[in-house]
């Protein structure tokens, strides 16, 4: 990291350097190593000791100030904040990065069929009781039924028939 510094009618000491540096060494680990500069401003006015830092990283600006009746303070709770804003950053770019699609994912969907819907499973409806009743008095049983369709097993011939309720309001007959 590179450091300009800057003094406010306070001459920025060797102390004063090392004492900020040491605290960036700290945070080091927040900006992966990679090249930025920070701009240190310590400023007294009136006996308040003001510590100004911006840090150019990954394009954006991170700035912080600290206001005390000592500069160490100042310099401490000003990169404090630097380290705040720089691990909000870092955590909002792993998320974006994180939440993007792979370009080989979108890729290999355009070229994937549609999933087929699951098969049809039969359900097994045991004790169906077939009685035999003439064609009339099933569509009467039919209709006192919330179901669409009766089996039962036609009088005239003993064959098991299906009678089912069409869309248009008639009735259907299947027989064998």
């Amino acid at each position: 990291m590179i450091f300009e510094y800057s003094g406010r009618h306070i001459e920025v000491t060797p102390a004063l350097k090392e004492h900020t540096e040491d605290h960036f060494e700290k945070i080091e680990h927040v900006f992966d190593g990679k090249a930025s500069k920070a701009h240190i401003v310590m400023e007294v006015e009136r006996g308040r000791h003001k510590c100004e830092i911006v840090v150019n990283w990954r394009n954006e600006a991170l700035t912080a100030t600290s206001m005390s009746a000592d500069m160490y303070l100042s310099i401490s709770q000003a990169v404090g904040k630097i380290e705040k804003q720089a691990l909000k950053l870092k955590k909002k770019v792993i998320d974006k990065s994180h939440k993007a699609k792979r370009a080989s994912t979108i890729v290999g969907a355009e070229n994937e069929v549609a999933p087929e819907p699951p098969a049809a499973r039969i359900v097994n409806v045991n004790g169906y009781e077939v009685k035999p009743v003439t064609i009339d008095e099933a569509t009467m049983l039919l209709e006192d039924r919330e179901e669409n369709f009766l089996v039962f097993r036609n009088a005239e011939h003993q064959r098991v028939s299906v009678i089912y309720k069409r869309n248009d309001g008639n009735y259907g007959l299947i027989e064998p």
